[in-house]
């Protein structure tokens, strides 16, 4: 029988129940659940190896969001993150796509560029000459330095040069682009730019200065789309509001920062549980978003013919499967066993269709009771449990501070102390 990620009352199911259907979803061992269930999944001992001067660690609870096909396979998404609601709305987003096939996405590939910056070059125009002159040496010498990418046919591909104006007087950039394959790469980036500047020095009579990888990938591109049905939205004009609100979006920056973290809500999320470099993914997101000169959503809405919305993202996804803490930390390595990923590139669908969800999933939800509704149903178990609520008082609590719409710590001490009595 093939696998399903729908499963209906899952969020009813006990931790140790959900726990049952993910190990049998993912063939995880019993000591792969022992390893989720610990809260951290990594012993102080091996901390030390990843970062310095550690002393410990602080976890965030992973969730699973149910409902997603993705290019035609089924998947439960693993979510890291301490945001109530995240979860319970992803799935909801992935269930209503369900109907049309779920989420399309296409990865453009996994080239990253390095950079390296000359400064006091004496003549720009010798110095650009000399280097084109010299790029196919450059290249040999860039796929020397990362053997193993090499040998999986990525490594150096081409190398770019950018004149800059600058107040401090013109520079020259030299970028080298480098298929990262399956890794998120900034190493391999890194060691490229730095063992070719003394050699770029000389061809340039200039000054190399700064050699590191660019964050913004524009070369990794991953693009995603679904269609979702207008009844199961809510009907057409649930659709119609829904426009005018991604219009808002695409016109006012104010509001399109907002939009772009509710998606990033869903890609860092599954970045943090598979061990990816969470900063490189968002500020890669946030300057693409502003690329064209003007902050705007990394999302578009319409509707097609028969009145149905459909939802398309496009957004750099710097990710890795290889190297990393997605091949040191054990919750991490679990997480991507879950996804059943063997692909840098089809992790980043995975994550990019994610992101896609979760933005349908907020705006559908402004643009219906609003996203204080469903948020604060968690968010008043929170404020119930931080007021010393515990067993069943969380929920009774909980139900009454909703209820009043007064959703306060000072108003569950009063009720904990109450129900008490």
């Amino acid at each position: 029988m093939s696998k399903s990620s729908r499963i209906p009352g899952f969020y009813k199911l006990s931790a140790d129940e959900r726990l049952d259907k993910v190990k049998e979803f993912a063939d995880l061992t019993s000591e792969e659940i022992e390893i989720i269930k610990s809260m951290s999944g990594i012993e102080l001992e091996n901390a030390t190896k990843m970062i310095e001067n550690s002393i410990g660690g602080i976890s965030v609870p992973i969730g699973i969001a149910t409902n997603f096909i993705i290019n035609q396979n089924e998947y439960l998404i693993p979510l890291a993150t301490e945001e109530p609601s995240v979860i319970a709305a992803c799935s909801n987003a992935a269930g209503l796509g369900r109907k049309k096939g779920g989420f399309t996405a296409k990865s453009m590939g996994n080239v990253m560029r390095t950079q390296i910056q000359l400064i006091k070059v004496k003549d720009l125009e010798s110095a650009k000459n000399n280097i084109e002159k010299n790029k196919s040496e450059l290249l040999e010498l860039a796929q020397e330095k990362t053997p193993t990418l090499s040998s999986m046919g990525g490594g150096a591909k081409d190398l770019q040069l950018k004149e800059l104006d600058t107040k401090r007087g013109k520079m020259l950039i030299v970028e080298i682009y480098i298929d990262c394959k399956d890794a998120m790469g900034a190493n391999a980036c890194n060691t490229v730019a730095e063992s070719l500047a003394s050699k770029i020095e000389q061809m340039s009579d200039a000054e190399s200065l700064l050699k590191i990888v660019s964050n913004l990938a524009t070369e990794r591109i991953v693009e995603a789309h679904a269609t979702f049905d207008k009844e199961s939205l809510g009907g057409e004009q649930v659709v119609e509001r829904i426009l005018d609100a991604s219009e808002f979006a695409h016109n006012d920056s104010y509001r399109a920062v907002t939009s772009n973290k509710g998606i990033m809500n869903g890609i860092t999320s599954l970045a943090i549980a598979t061990g990816q470099d969470i900063r490189a993914i968002e500020s890669a997101a946030h300057a693409y978003a502003s690329i064209s000169g003007r902050y705007i959503p990394l999302t578009t809405w319409e509707k097609d013919t028969a009145g149905d919305l459909i939802g398309k993202i496009k957004i750099p996804m710097p990710v890795g499967i290889i190297g990393g803490a997605s091949s040191v930390h054990p919750t991490s390595k679990i997480c991507l066993k879950i996804l059943n990923v063997n692909k840098a590139s089809q992790l980043a669908e995975i994550i990019t269709s994610v992101g896609l969800a979760q933005n349908l999933a907020a705006i559908r939800a402004l643009v219906n009771e609003g996203i204080q509704e469903g948020h604060m149903k968690l968010h008043a178990r929170n404020i119930a449990i931080s007021a010393g609520a515990s067993g069943e008082l969380i929920e009774k609590v909980s139900e009454i501070m909703i209820k009043e719409k007064n959703v306060k710590f000072l108003r569950a001490k009063e009720l904990i102390k109450k129900l008490e009595k």
